[in-house]
C-alpha cells in the first residue's frame, strides 16, 4: 500500500480523556501518550505564542525517535504581519531549527486566512516570507480559492513549497467550492486540481460544518464527526496522492475527540490496525 500517515491537529485537549487519554493521565503526559498511537502531530500553540527552543526540546525528549512534528507558523507571520515581521521570522526559525536539526520536523505549516486575497501586495509578501523561512520545509494552506492557478502552482514548485489540501464545507469562496471529488472537497476542483507539490503530500480534514464555518469559534467551527461513508469516499483521492509522495493526513475536527475517532477509523478503512 502507498505510504499514508494519519494523525491529528493538536493533542492537548481535555475532552480527549476517555477517547484517547486515560482519565487519570496528567496533562504533562499527553504528548508522550499520544506518540504511542500516532506517527506525527500538528503543533498549534505556535500560532498563538512564539515557540521557544527549550519548549520544543522538551517535546523531542517526550517522543520517540522518528516521531515528527508539523508546526504552525506564528500569527505575526501568517495573519498579523507588521513592520517587524522579518525579525519575527528569524526568531521563529531559530526555535524551529531545534526540530529540523534532529530530523524531527515534518514541515512548517503556514495557514493563511480567508482574507488573504490574491493581490500583488500579498503575493509580494508571501514570496518574501517563503524566502525568509527557507530552507525549512514549508507547507502553504490557502483558505480561499483565489490562489488556485497554474501560475501559483509553478511558483510553489520553484520554491519547493508544498500545498496543503483541505476537506472543508462546500461554501462559496472556500477551496474546492462547488466541486466534490469522490466525497473529498478539493482545491480547485477535479479539472485543474494540483494534488502534490514538492515531496510532501498533505491533507487536513477540517469537518463540514456549513452553518458554523463563518459564525462559529475555534471549537464549534471544527465540531464535526465524519461518517464512515464520507471517509470511505475519500480513499481514491488519498491513494492517488500517496502515489506521488508520502501522504500525511491530519484531522483538525478536534472537538469531543472526533479527530481521534476519525483518524482511527480512516486507518482501519485503509487496512491498518
Amino acid at each position: 500500500m502507498a505510504e499514508i500517515e494519519i494523525a491529528t491537529s493538536g493533542y492537548s485537549y481535555d475532552d480527549w480523556k476517555g477517547v484517547l487519554y486515560p482519565e487519570d493521565l496528567p496533562k504533562s503526559g499527553y504528548l508522550q501518550y499520544y506518540s504511542l498511537f500516532f506517527p506525527f502531530v500538528e503543533l498549534n500553540f505556535s500560532y498563538y505564542a512564539m515557540p521557544k527552543p527549550r519548549a520544543l526540546s522538551n517535546m523531542l525528549a517526550k517522543t520517540p525517535k522518528g516521531f515528527l512534528f508539523s508546526i504552525k507558523a506564528h500569527r505575526s507571520l501568517s495573519h498579523e504581519p507588521g513592520p517587524g515581521w522579518k525579525e519575527d521570522a528569524k526568531t521563529y526559525s531559530r526555535a524551529v531549527n531545534v526540530l529540523a536539526e534532529t530530523d524531527r520536523l515534518l514541515a512548517v505549516l503556514i495557514q493563511l486566512p480567508y482574507r488573504f486575497h490574491y493581490t500583488k501586495d500579498n503575493r509580494t509578501y508571501l514570496a518574501a516570507l517563503l524566502k525568509e523561512l527557507a530552507p525549512l520545509p514549508l507547507l502553504l494552506e490557502f483558505r480561499n480559492n483565489e490562489w488556485n492557478s497554474q501560475r501559483v502552482y509553478e511558483e510553489l514548485e520553484r520554491r519547493n513549497t508544498g500545498l496543503v489540501m483541505t476537506d472543508n464545507p462546500d461554501l462559496p469562496g472556500l477551496p474546492g467550492a462547488g466541486h466534490q471529488d469522490a466525497g473529498l472537497t478539493v482545491f480547485g476542483g477535479p479539472a485543474n486540481y494540483k494534488q502534490v507539490i514538492g515531496n510532501i503530500a498533505y491533507i487536513r480534514y477540517h469537518g463540514r460544518n456549513t452553518d458554523s464555518w463563518w459564525s462559529g469559534n475555534a471549537v464549534s467551527r471544527y465540531d464535526y464527526l465524519y461518517s464512515e461513508e464520507e471517509l470511505a469516499l475519500s480513499i481514491p483521492r488519498l491513494k492517488s496522492m500517496a502515489k506521488k509522495a508520502k501522504l500525511y493526513v491530519a484531522f483538525n475536527n478536534h472537538a469531543r475527540g472526533s479527530a481521534v475517532k476519525n483518524a482511527r477509523q480512516l486507518k482501519k478503512i485503509l487496512g491498518g490496525n
